[in-house]
């Protein structure tokens, strides 16, 4: 899912993490920390938009990509 993705953004409760994945190259533990709930599943909500993938959710982030 990740290779057609060009960047991250992962919000859990105040804190948002942006990765742009052309520069960046995290392990598969970081990814799965912004990526994955406690229970191992996709955290939700989870939407992808063009080449972004938007988890969690932020209304600042949502208004700015959904323009």
């Amino acid at each position: 899912m990740l290779g057609d993705v060009d960047e991250i953004y992962s919000v859990k409760g105040k804190r948002m993490t942006y990765v742009d994945l052309r520069k960046e190259k995290p392990n598969d533990e970081t990814l799965s920390t912004l990526l994955l709930g406690a229970t191992g599943n996709l955290r939700a909500p989870t939407l992808r938009v063009g080449r972004t993938l938007l988890v969690g959710f932020d209304q600042t982030t949502y208004e700015r990509i959904f323009r």
